[in-house]
Formats: structure tokens, sequence, C-alpha cells
């Protein structure tokens, strides 16, 4: 994994049929960029915290540091365990101050606000699922003004952009058109 300081961070969120789910999401601090999504319905434990972050990671190799909050679930044995074998070493924020982890607040809220507050879901890999394409969509194609109009992710150099006309575009839907962007016709 190339981030340079990601951060991981835990909500909950209930399904159509009033199951509690709990979402575990990884960014990287200074891109902004989504890492990853992990779901799991009903109680979490230090196998389950673990389980969770070893599966938004599984794809990739594993950051030299985590900023993560202070939370009693990033307390558990377990999960302590599991970042020592993977080399992690564990940056904790200020304790009872949600502001100095802002950009994964800030990003949750979003996710609250832009997506989960529109799309029900009725499971944990129907939740997945879904959470996927927002990743996508916010990693590709959301522009971000902390970022000063950029996405998160990186476009190759020489990729070439088409400038969309007013009188002469189509849309693209994300997110099963929760989303349309303008794009060159």
């Amino acid at each position: 994994m190339s981030h340079a300081y990601p951060t991981v961070d835990l909500f909950r969120c209930g399904s159509v049929i009033l199951q509690s789910h709990w979402v575990m999401v990884v960014m990287d601090q200074f891109t902004r960029r989504i890492i990853g999504f992990s779901v799991h319905a009903g109680p979490v434990d230090g196998p389950t915290l673990c389980r969770l972050f070893n599966s938004i990671l599984a794809a990739s190799v594993s950051p030299r540091y985590l900023s993560s909050y202070n939370d009693p679930l990033f307390k558990f044995h377990r999960w302590k365990a599991n970042l020592r074998i993977l080399d992690v070493t564990e940056i904790k924020t200020v304790p009872y101050v949600p502001l100095s982890h802002p950009f994964v607040e800030r990003l949750i809220g979003t996710v609250r606000r832009e997506f989960l507050d529109h799309v029900p879901f009725w499971g944990a890999r129907d939740l997945q699922r879904k959470l996927h394409s927002f990743e996508k969509y916010y990693n590709h194609d959301r522009a971000h003004r902390g970022l000063r109009g950029a996405i998160p992710e990186a476009k190759p150099a020489n990729a070439a952009q088409s400038i969309a006309r007013l009188d002469n575009y189509r849309s693209k839907s994300s997110c099963r058109g929760l989303y349309q962007l303008p794009i060159a016709a």
C-alpha cells in the first residue's frame, strides 16, 4: 500500500429490516482516497475487528502507520496483536476529541448524508456491494473542495480528457443512478 498515512474508523447503520451493521472505513488522510469499506452485522469484538481490517487490506501491502480513534473497540488485545503481526504502528488521536480525526469523520458524515440516507439496504452483503459502488464514485468521479476540485484517485498523466460543452454532453450514472455526472458526448 503506497498510502502515506491511512486512518481507520467505525460507524453503525441500520438496514431496512432494522438490523444494526458496523462499517469499518480506511482512508488515506493525504489524498482523501477511500482505501476500503468492510461490513459486519451484529456486535464487534477483537477477532471481528481484525477480520474487517484485514479484508480491507487483502489486496494490498500493509501500511507502516495507521491512525485510529481512542475508541474502546481499538483497544482489544486481538486488534493490537494483529497490528503487531502486520508490522503496523498505531497512532492514536487525542482522546474524546473527534476533531482530531477530521478527514475520516467528514467522510463518515458524507457517506451518511449523501449515500446511506438515500439508499436502503437489506443485509451485510447488500451494504458491502453498495458501499463499494460509492467508493468507486467517491475516488474517481466526485470533486472535493478540500482538494481544490480534484478527485482523490490520481489520473494517469497520459489520460486524454475531453471537455463537456453545454450544448453537447451526456450523463454518466454512478451508484445505480443516484448520481448523474455530465461528460463530453
